[in-house]
């Protein structure tokens, strides 16, 4: 066992047997005499817990009386130290996705993990240090509001909230019943049944001005009819496809294009010249050509003719600034 492993087991026998002789200890714990006091002291001084001996009753034992108890408690469940290792990467990860998204309530649960681990394990820091996540356009998110979102999307509360569209700049007030939250291209997304419009819409977190929850349950929409109205398109962009795309890249670029997952509904294929072709559903063109355009001239839109035509006239009005 680790130290951290030791410790907890230490907690559980306490907590199960009330009175714990130290032959026990030594024989669940599999350490010397020596070993056991190295960890009794780590979790007298470390978590200020009184366990004491009790000569009348020839064992250790747990505080039960003068100031609550439960105070004493160790923090945290029983993990082993590879499993809290895991839950201090995960928090880092969603800290690092967004910072300050969950901080009030992760953050209390990162230094109690940090406890436990003690001094000899692998020091929580190292996370950071060795691990990162590095964001391009991504948008902040208020704390907040993600916090409301989130609660009453879990709740099955609707909210009612102030959206700045920013696509045709207006700010409309919309009651809305919450779905799911979607993180996409380092941003949130909030799918929800829309009262206002009578439809599905999916919401940038980041665009809500303001946010109440009200009294009323929310709408509840089947997985696989928000599936076929906000998932069937290409990215964001809501609503069942309406087209197809096929798209033909150069072969340099297509070592990367052939491990890359555009869509969950695209087929892809490798001509004998290495050139690769990659067909995708979509309903609004808009994020399609920007994906598009990262590819500059290492990729050709073979159809649809509008598409064609449209990422054309984006490339000679980029062209005409130069």
């Amino acid at each position: 066992m680790s130290q951290t492993e030791r410790v907890l087991r230490i907690q559980q026998l306490l907590r199960e047997r009330k009175v714990v002789s130290l032959r026990t200890f030594l024989e669940e714990l599999e350490v010397s005499r020596a070993q056991f006091k190295r960890d009794l002291a780590f979790v007298r001084d470390r978590f200020q817990v009184p366990i004491r001996w009790d000569r009348s009753r020839e064992g250790y034992v747990w505080p039960q009386s003068g100031t609550d108890a439960a105070n004493y408690d160790l923090p945290g469940p029983l993990y082993t130290a590879s499993e809290i290792h895991a839950l201090l990467l995960m928090q880092d990860l969603v800290t690092q996705l967004q910072p300050g998204l969950l901080e009030q309530h992760l953050g209390p649960l990162r230094e109690r993990l940090r406890l436990l681990l003690g001094t000899r394990d692998l020091p929580a820091e190292e996370i950071r240090r060795r691990i990162r996540i590095l964001h391009m356009a991504s948008r902040p998110v208020n704390p907040k509001y993600f916090r409301t979102v989130s609660e009453a999307t879990l709740g099955r509360r609707r909210l009612r909230i102030r959206y700045h569209g920013r696509s045709n700049d207006t700010i409309t007030d919309r009651d809305i019943s919450p779905q799911r939250l979607v993180f996409y291209r380092g941003n949130w997304y909030l799918d929800s049944w829309c009262h206002l419009r009578k439809d599905l819409r999916s919401f940038a977190v980041d665009a809500i001005i303001e946010v109440d929850v009200l009294d009323e349950k929310a709408r509840e929409i089947a997985v696989d009819a928000l599936d076929a109205h906000l998932g069937a398109g290409y990215g964001i962009f809501a609503g069942a496809a309406q087209a197809e795309a096929v798209l033909r890249f150069e072969p340099e670029a297509s070592r990367w294009v052939s491990r890359e997952i555009w869509h969950v509904l695209q087929a892809r294929r490798i001509e004998p010249t290495g050139h690769l072709i990659l067909t995708v559903p979509y309903a609004q063109e808009q994020e399609l050509i920007m994906d598009v355009l990262r590819y500059g001239d290492q990729v050709e839109v073979v159809s649809p003719k509008s598409l064609r035509e449209l990422v054309k006239e984006r490339l000679d009005r980029a062209r005409a600034r130069y």
